[in-house]
């Protein structure tokens, strides 16, 4: 007979009961500096999910098709609320990232329990009460650090647990007390340079014209650059700072309704995301939706923008989105510029949103015959390196990434438990190394760690290799490195080839997965030697090459392939502040 468990859905140890057998919701729950606590119980950690990339795959479908009908249910609601007559694209700029969001969460956590206890014999689950971060987000801002909190994900779990399965239930008021998950750092101190910036912006914006394109978050490569952006399209140059949300109560009184329900193949986790999206909801688009209006209609920015563009801001900025949104509805159209790597190379949430919301999307180089609206520029971020860099330098650089410990949203990523077998990949590449190389190697940990206590993994498995903590720039290090080494599907493999830095890639690509669009060229980087998935034929490839790193990558070869794989995802443009310039003259010219 299977033995009977508690469930524990999170790293909050007061959850764990006290000696009875355990079972682990999943991997995040054992935090590597607290393993003298999880080793010493009887316990088993379930599955994940999200292991099977099949799933992930029909999932995705799933999960675009149902935020799609949400949206639609979400619209009638909030018209009927808060007594105005948007459309589905308003809506979709202002809440479409938050629903995406909190519905990719709540699927993640709803299957990973259904499957724990469909697999286990599990007897109860312990719910806290009391705890700070069990709450409704204010904003989109604040709901991303909510998402990074082991407090918020425990209520979260609790919910599905108490409301829609028949396990026990033991509650424990302990107040605020358990691990929080903040990785973030407040936000830096504006410089005086920046500060004197945004004030000559203030001066400047009182000759600013109703029709003027708003540029903001547009992540060029400076201020500076933004402003000489806006002083090319011909209006005054000023800089656009985010704008936080002004505080508003929480009112339980007005979150007594659910979305209908609608048809679904997933009918149980339907009903419980629509009867959780009310009690969820950020308070700026509930309570505080009429002050969130006001405070962008406050805004001293164009009335009616010939365009506006931005890299960022429309993921995470509610004043911006509430209004933009009111704008785009009024006409004004959308530019959305790339912020980052994966984009066009991998597929996620984040891009099929703003492919949605915007009119244009500037990429860093490729193009989509199946989608008209991407424009290829160039990397609009355009690095440098120091002009104090050696050259060649005399490191190898291997730059890890990070994933958050349970999912955020859905990408082709390294999806929450999987990312303890990607940081096994970096420790077998790591100890197939030769010893020069391995003597020559620099780790460059994040700089947010997000408990996966990676410095600390390395340092007991890998105590030679020296690390870096992730505060130093990495522009810093690629100055620093003969070879550098990209470990997973992000943004600095292209600033290394985009600076021509020699580079060698590994990855698992049933994991890390690649769109249609980027397949060939990573099949010919795999042939020139650049591209691998396997992290020991990786390291041998390095251990070969690294001693005379910039003869390997002038290969002809090498160069063919990363010179087209460049000019594809990398591009680099003589003038790309002209580049985006004519685009924004075109789009704002157009009826």
């Amino acid at each position: 007979m299977p033995m009977e468990r508690l469930l524990a859905s999170t790293a909050i140890e007061e959850s764990w009961g006290e000696s009875e057998p355990v079972l682990f919701l999943g991997e995040w729950c054992r935090i590597y500096s607290r393993r003298h606590k999880w080793e010493a119980l009887d316990a088993v950690v379930a599955p994940y999910h999200w292991a099977d990339r099949t799933k992930v795959d029909g999932d995705r479908v799933y999960l675009w098709e149902l935020h799609e009908r949400l949206l639609v249910d979400l619209a009638a609601r909030f018209n009927e609320i808060h007594g105005v007559e948007h459309g589905i694209q308003y809506w979709r700029i202002l809440v479409g990232p938050w629903l995406g969001y909190f519905t990719q969460a709540l699927f993640d956590r709803w299957e990973q329990i259904q499957s724990a206890i469909s697999s286990f014999d599990v007897s109860e689950t312990v719910v806290l009460r009391g705890l700070v971060d069990a709450r409704c987000a204010s904003d989109m801002d604040d709901y991303l650090g909510l998402g990074n909190s082991w407090q918020w994900n425990h209520h979260l779990s609790a919910e599905i647990l108490t409301g829609f399965t028949d396990v026990g239930v033991r509650s424990i008021d302990i107040g605020g007390s358990g691990p929080a998950l903040t990785p973030e750092d407040g936000d830096p101190a504006l410089t005086p340079l920046h500060r004197a910036a945004i004030w000559g912006s203030s001066v400047l914006r009182l000759f600013s014209k109703a029709s003027d394109v708003v540029v903001t978050n547009a992540c060029l490569r400076s201020a500076k650059t933004e402003m000489l952006l806006q002083w090319r399209l011909g209006q005054s140059p000023v800089l656009t700072p985010v704008e936080p949300v002004d505080r508003c109560l929480f009112n339980a009184s007005k979150r007594k309704w659910v979305l209908d329900p609608g048809e679904s193949r997933h009918a149980g986790f339907d009903e419980c995301l629509r009867s959780l999206i009310p009690r969820f909801i950020p308070v700026s688009y509930l309570e505080g939706y009429r002050s969130l209006v006001a405070q962008a209609e406050d805004l001293p920015w164009p009335s009616r923008p010939g365009a506006i563009f931005t890299s960022a801001s429309h993921f995470f900025d509610d004043v911006f989105k509430a209004w933009c949104a009111e704008r785009v509805e009024r006409g004004s159209p959308l530019v959305v510029g790339q912020h980052g790597g994966h984009v066009g190379v991998g597929w996620s949430f984040n891009h099929d949103h703003q492919l949605a919301i915007a009119d244009t999307f500037l990429s860093w180089g490729w193009s989509d015959p199946e989608e008209p609206k991407v424009r290829p520029l160039g990397m609009m971020k355009d690095p440098v390196l120091d002009e104090n860099s050696e050259s060649p330098g005399s490191r190898v650089v291997l730059v890890m990434g990070n994933e958050t410990p349970q999912v955020a949203s859905l990408s082709s990523s390294a999806l929450s438990s999987q990312f303890l077998d990607y940081v096994g990949a970096q420790i077998h590449f790591i100890e197939e190394l030769d010893w020069r190389a391995r003597d020559a190697l620099l780790v460059r940990l994040s700089r947010y760690d997000l408990d996966w206590c990676l410095g600390k993994r390395l340092a007991d498995r890998l105590p030679d290799v020296e690390l870096d903590d992730g505060c130093r720039p990495v522009l810093d290090l690629l100055g620093e490195a003969r070879l550098y080494v990209a470990t997973n599907n992000g943004t600095t493999f292209l600033e290394s080839i985009f600076l021509d830095v020699p580079t060698v890639m590994f990855w698992d690509t049933d994991m890390w997965g690649l769109t249609h669009l980027a397949k060939p060229a990573f099949e010919r980087l795999s042939r020139a030697g650049v591209f691998f998935d396997d992290p020991i034929r990786a390291a041998g490839h390095v251990s070969e090459v690294w001693e005379d790193a910039s003869s390997w990558w002038a290969d002809p070869d090498v160069r063919e392939a990363v010179e087209a794989f460049s000019i594809q995802f990398c591009r680099r443009s003589p003038d790309i502040v002209g580049d985006v310039r004519q685009e924004l003259v075109e789009v704002r010219g157009r009826p």
